[in-house]
């Protein structure tokens, strides 16, 4: 009887072992069994969900929710009040599953990036950690320090509220940033999948309903904000647990915004890549979800607001204008939010095309920058890099 005890013991002890070393090899924001509370997504090899996790090197938390695939109907139908032309005509999106941050990026996570400038000049200074061409896939580059703290933090900077005024290719070095940091591939969400993360589910002009009466509960924005940002998740959240879709800040997307808004699609499915709109201008890119100095009908989960070259940069006092930062209007209120993909079989050449400058005044503005005026600065991240970070400031 001891022996059976004995090896019916063993088996269990081998069949846990077991489990854990099969739990402990699945990518981070994956369990085997599915979880008796909270939003989950079933998987090939387990059940997506949410996670928070930290930007490695820092005490700095940020927290992803998942998402099930599906099909999105993007746009507003023509009888909806309030819908602008740029609006449609619909058309159908087959998403794959994804995770998406809860909450926008703040300054408490952009700051972190931000920071890499003084990092990368000082291992410059010190010839720390030098760039060659084997390490040109895991170059960023960082933004300049601030010309004038009053443009970009009007709104204030305290750690919780989110970070604004970061050009699209400024959030884009973001999510690369983070990706090498963290060995997790990150980028923007593309115009198809934020939309359908914000609608939850639901076809009227908000997750909550039609009236926009009702999105003081829900969104902060032109007759409840103060005209400013407020500290990320303090209304409700959408029914898929998503904090801020509606107000507070903008949010950059992949896309470019065409003059004729849908037209190209022609009310047909599409995939999320063939959806994604590809532009070699500058200018209009989209950002979604409205801001808070926008009237709540503006707001709507189809809304759209199209970048501007006069009013986003008017203010700007550089020569040449800044490729990281915007100064003024609605740049004011636009941030970003992050997006990971449950397929992550790319190549670092094909996630670089979510990373990279997509135009050519862009790539030589930078270039300029660094290598002419010593403004802004270049670096490689990888896991070693908070090791780096750490010797570095043990000789300054």
């Amino acid at each position: 009887m001891m022996k059976i005890r004995m090896f019916i013991g063993i088996c269990l002890l081998v069949l846990l072992t077991s489990i854990c070393t099969a739990e402990e090899k699945l990518p981070l924001g994956i369990v085997l069994e599915k979880p008796d509370e909270g939003p989950s997504v079933k998987t090939e090899v387990g059940y997506m969900v949410p996670y928070e996790t930290v930007i490695p090197g820092t005490d700095v938390k940020y927290k992803m929710i998942p998402v099930a695939g599906g099909v999105a109907t993007i746009g507003s139908p023509e009888m909806e009040a309030d819908r602008q032309d740029q609006e449609g005509p619909q058309f159908e999106v087959e998403i794959s599953p994804f995770w998406i941050g809860q909450y926008e990026v703040t300054w408490k996570e952009y700051k972190s990036y931000m920071a890499m400038h003084d990092i990368f000049k000082g291992f410059e200074t010190h010839k720390l950690r030098l760039l060659s061409e084997d390490k040109n896939p895991l170059v960023i580059s960082a933004p300049s320090n601030l010309y004038d703290t009053s443009f970009t933090y009007r709104n204030g900077e305290e750690p919780e509220l989110p970070a604004v005024s970061m050009s699209q290719y400024a959030a884009k070095q973001y999510t690369k940033w983070l990706s090498l940091m963290s060995e997790r591939f990150y980028r923007l969400p593309t115009e198809a999948e934020w939309e359908y993360a914000c609608r939850a589910g639901t076809k009227t002009a908000y997750h909550f309903g039609d009236d926009p009466a009702d999105l003081d509960d829900y969104g902060w924005h032109y007759g409840n904000s103060n005209e400013t940002t407020h500290p990320v998740g303090q209304k409700q959240p959408n029914p898929w647990g998503l904090y801020d879709m509606y107000g507070n800040a903008c949010e950059w997307v992949l896309d470019g915004m065409l003059e004729d808004g849908y037209a190209k699609f022609g009310g047909k499915r599409v995939s999320t890549a063939d959806a994604l709109v590809k532009t070699k201008e500058l200018f209009p890119r989209v950002v979604r979800g409205g801001y808070y100095d926008l009237d709540p009908q503006d707001c709507r989960s189809a809304s759209r607001l199209p970048s501007s070259d006069d009013e986003w940069r008017g203010e700007d006092p550089n020569i040449p204008l800044s490729p990281w930062w915007f100064t003024s209007g609605p740049a004011l209120g636009v941030g970003m939010r992050l997006v990971r993909p449950l397929e992550d079989g790319l190549s670092m050449k094909e996630k670089e095309e979510f990373w990279k400058a997509d135009v050519q005044i862009i790539v030589e503005d930078v270039d300029f920058r660094i290598d002419e005026e010593g403004r802004g600065a270049r670096g490689f991240v990888d896991k070693l890099l908070p090791k780096a970070i750490k010797e570095l400031r043990d000789k300054e």
